[in-house]
């Protein structure tokens, strides 16, 4: 968000460039589904948008360059309606966009959207929420409070900064096991490996570290009878040269330790603000495209999460879209999701001096 928030800033009308980028995006979209349904766009009278709070103000027009900077404001955290047409979206004539509050610089709609589809307005006890991607949004439901923040985790998790990355598509290695000296992977529809996703890289870490291939700095042993000139080969490429080898190298492992260590601090500094051990969590619910294909047992064995009994884990998928369905089809539901972002309280992790010490404690295995 950063690098888009910078390149907006820093280009001759880049918020506008930007803000068309996603309109036209969103236009194909709605086009797209038309044709499937035997509509026209025109027939749509309502749209629902949810995103993290810089693509919030890209979309709606609004100033960002607050955003890029201490202590990263957003200029509007009120729900908006906008007119379909104002923004140039192909709908009916009357038709308004509307979009959820944010809850910081940081913490968007997209996150309102998903504590509306958890219901967490209902939740007792002591639940921690996470939607894991590029950025990491959190909320911990504590004795009545709600309590949001969130960690840079970067792009790791989404296959990119990764040597042989991709997104969780085709051919994308999303499992990986060690076992003794034999080494199984697994790829999304059992297609020819052609990369690997963020699922497939936390599997290749923690196995590698359960096998002792690494050491605690997450550098790997060359001793290890599966290890090839300092890398773990997950498919070698065929002799046909048709496809590249898929191999696990140090700078992989180090995008993940850098990931991980963002959200292990981010959830310890959390806890700690409100006085819970995570010991006290009794659900942790984990939404998002990457959380739904995460081996829980995988992510303990690398520290990401608290080490808690697997059946206290809650893995819920694409969370904000369904708030988004819910809200596109029910007025109170808007009026919830209203009162979810009021009810909650921000905590800048940045201006927690015991984040920093966290973090750089986490980065190790």
């Amino acid at each position: 968000m950063i690098s888009r928030l910078a390149w907006a800033d820093n280009t001759e009308n880049g918020p506008r460039i930007l803000q068309q980028r996603i309109i036209d995006c969103l236009a194909d979209g709605v086009t797209e589904l038309c044709d499937r349904e035997g509509l026209h766009p025109e027939q749509v009278v309502d749209a629902v948008v949810v995103g993290n709070t810089a693509m919030h103000h890209l979309f709606a027009g609004l100033p960002t360059t607050q955003l890029g900077v201490a202590p990263y404001t957003a200029v509007v955290s009120d729900a908006l309606s906008i007119p379909a047409h104002d923004l140039g979206l192909p709908l009916a004539l009357d038709a308004e966009v509307h979009l959820p509050p944010n809850i910081a610089g940081f913490v968007g709609a997209d996150h309102v959207a998903m504590l509306l589809a958890m219901d967490a307005q209902r939740v007792t006890g002591t639940v921690l929420a996470l939607d894991i991607g590029t950025n990491t949004e959190m909320s911990l439901l504590h004795d009545g409070r709600l309590i949001s923040c969130s960690c840079p985790s970067g792009p790791a998790f989404e296959g990119a900064h990764l040597t042989a990355g991709m997104r969780a598509a085709q051919g994308a290695v999303e499992a990986v096991r060690i076992t003794g000296n034999r080494l199984l992977v697994r790829t999304i529809d059992g297609r020819p490996a052609v990369g690997i996703c963020g699922s497939g890289i936390i599997d290749a870490v923690a196995e590698m570290l359960s096998a002792g291939m690494l050491d605690a700095r997450g550098n790997i042993l060359k001793t290890h009878p599966l290890t090839k000139s300092g890398t773990l080969v997950l498919a070698p490429a065929p002799h046909d040269g048709s496809r590249r080898e898929i191999a696990v190298h140090r700078r992989d492992i180090m995008e993940v330790q850098l990931a991980k260590a963002t959200i292990q601090s981010g959830i310890a500094t959390l806890l700690a603000h409100v006085g819970v051990d995570p010991t006290a969590l009794e659900t942790i619910v984990i939404a998002g495209a990457f959380g739904s294909y995460l081996d829980i047992r995988s992510a303990i064995r690398i520290g990401m999460f608290p080490t808690l009994p697997q059946e206290r884990f809650r893995q819920i998928g694409n969370a904000a879209g369904a708030g988004a369905r819910q809200m596109l089809l029910s007025q109170e539901r808007r009026r919830v999701a209203i009162e979810i972002a009021r009810r909650s309280e921000y905590l800048e992790l940045s201006t927690q001096p015991e984040f920093t010490k966290r973090y750089l404690k986490a980065i190790w295995l």
